[in-house]
Formats: C-alpha cells, sequence, structure tokens
C-alpha cells in the first residue's frame, strides 16, 4: 500500500507452542483502521508485534520505514494495552507526569494530553474515583504523550456503554485528523462503521482489509458482521 504507516510480511508468531500468525502480510495507511475479529483470533498478539514487545518467530515488521520496536520509533509510537496501566490512587495528572518523567517526555505534554482527551476537568482526580470511560481516557492520555505518530490502542471501548464508545471514537477521529494513525483493536462488529479502514481477523489470518462499504459490497451484505459471517463461510465455515 502507498504510503503505509504499517507493513508486516510473512509474519510468524508462535506462543506456547501454538501458531498465532503464520506468513501474515499486511499494510496499514493513515486515518483510524479497525482490526476486528473474534476474542483469541490474535488481534492482541499483532497489535504486540507492530509495538515491537512480541517476539515473532518470523518475518518482518516495519512502522514509518523503521523496524518495530527499534529505538527510532520510542518516541513515535503510542500504545495502550487491554488491561489498565495507570494507578488507581494517584490522580489524573499525577499519573500523566509520573509517565511523562518515565518516557521522557516534556512537562508541557502533560497537560496537552490531558486537553487532548476532555479530562482538564478531572486533572485533579483520583482515577479510581473515575468513570469507565474517563479511564480509558487516562491510558490514551498515557499513549498520546509526546503526539506520536502512530497510535496504537488494544480494545480501548471493551465494557462501555454505547454513549461512551461512541465519545471515544469521535476522540480516535480528532487524533487521526491532527495527522497521527491511529490502529484500534475490537471484537464488536457494530464498531466497524466507525472505522475510515477495517482489517476483519480470523484464526490469525486477514480475511478482509478495505473499507466498510466497500467490504460490504464485496459480499452484497447490508451490515460488516454479515459481511464477516458470508466471508468465513467463503474460507471453510466456522468452526
Amino acid at each position: 500500500m502507498e504510503g503505509a504507516v504499517v507493513t508486516t510480511i510473512g509474519l510468524r508468531v508462535v506462543r506456547g507452542g501454538r501458531v498465532v500468525l503464520d506468513g501474515l502480510d499486511l499494510a496499514v495507511g493513515p486515518g483510524v483502521t479497525g482490526l476486528l475479529g473474534p476474542s483469541g483470533c490474535g488481534k492482541s498478539t499483532l497489535l504486540r508485534s507492530i509495538v515491537g514487545v512480541q517476539r515473532v518467530a518470523g518475518g518482518s515488521v516495519t512502522v514509518l520505514g523503521e523496524p518495530a520496536g527499534s529505538a527510532p520509533l520510542r518516541d513515535r509510537v503510542g500504545y495502550q494495552t487491554q488491561s489498565s496501566s495507570v494507578y488507581d490512587d494517584l490522580t489524573v495528572a499525577e499519573n500523566l507526569r509520573f509517565f511523562a518523567r518515565v518516557l521522557g517526555r516534556p512537562a508541557g505534554s502533560v497537560d496537552e494530553a490531558v486537553s487532548e482527551v476532555d479530562l482538564t476537568s478531572h486533572r485533579d482526580h483520583v482515577v479510581h474515583r473515575l468513570s469507565g470511560g474517563q479511564r480509558s481516557r487516562v491510558g490514551l492520555a498515557v499513549a498520546l504523550l509526546g503526539r506520536p505518530d502512530v497510535l496504537v490502542l488494544d480494545e480501548p471501548t471493551v465494557g462501555l456503554d454505547p454513549v461512551l464508545r461512541r465519545d471515544l471514537w469521535a476522540l480516535f477521529h480528532r487524533v487521526a485528523a491532527s495527522g497521527t494513525a491511529v490502529l484500534v483493536s475490537s471484537h464488536v462488529m457494530d464498531e466497524a462503521e466507525r472505522c475510515d479502514e477495517l482489517l476483519l481477523m480470523r484464526e490469525g489470518r486477514i480475511i478482509a482489509q478495505g473499507t466498510p462499504s466497500a467490504i460490504k459490497a464485496r459480499v452484497g451484505a447490508s451490515d460488516v458482521e454479515s459481511a464477516f459471517l458470508a466471508l468465513v463461510e467463503r474460507a471453510g465455515g466456522a468452526r
């Protein structure tokens, strides 16, 4: 893909003696790209490989023209894990100041990140007293410290109500509009329509890539979930 920010060629990952990804080729461009598929299909493993924290058995992963996880990317890639990475007993601002020091970010990046995720009015609130959506935004603020060129988010909307999920997706698009490529995973198919580009994943394979409308048109489906099921059937049926 011309202008790709993430590229994998023949990516192979083995975890616990099981092949999770086997010869995966893909290219991710700018905008908001959704990585959608059922739990256990390899989404987190792929994202960890892109960030450079997953040991790979073969192939290559390139981000912004550099090997994944290499030193030139440390200030250019933001990552929010599926589990919370912030401290419940600290305030929003205290969490951000701590991570800014760990990551070597300037002090001014704290206020920028807090503002970016609309938590300025909650900056002095202790994290454990925040709502689920606000806690997710604190983790996102950590990932945004330093304004990364690529933002990788692992199921950031899991467990949130529809209103909070809508608000977070609007935030992802604002971040992308500022020039950051956003790659976000989800197992909730109705979130697919919120993406500029989709990667549909099953059992460690990308079974479709394209815009939501293009993927639906490919199989004559009215929604992405129906398209996903049709693609699974074409590939040999659900197991």
